[in-house]
């Protein structure tokens, strides 16, 4: 199950009673500042939720499931999530 950006939106409204509209708008450049913050190498810290960085991941060979055929894949970057000490103890407190 999902979390779509309009139920983060409407719920931010309904708790700080701000219109629908401006909520967005605000997520929206957050959304935007942390992509920007990424793509330039930079880390993005979020106390108590967790960490957005990137990585390099190598140059690598795989074969293709449906033709069986083998493809190179280039060099790319990706983003690793490192979730916060509170973040992990409450998931764990949830399942145990």
């Amino acid at each position: 199950m999902s979390v779509l950006k309009k139920e983060l939106v409407d719920r931010i409204s309904e708790d700080l009673d701000i219109q629908k509209q401006d909520v967005a708008v605000a997520v929206d450049i957050i959304l935007e500042s942390m992509a920007e913050a990424l793509s330039d190498g930079r880390r993005v810290e979020l106390r108590g939720f967790g960490s957005f960085s990137t990585r390099n991941r190598k140059a690598r060979q795989t074969m293709n499931p449906r033709t069986g055929i083998m493809m190179d894949i280039g060099e790319r970057k990706t983003i690793h999530f490192t979730m916060s000490k509170s973040l992990k103890d409450s998931l764990i407190t949830e399942k145990g």
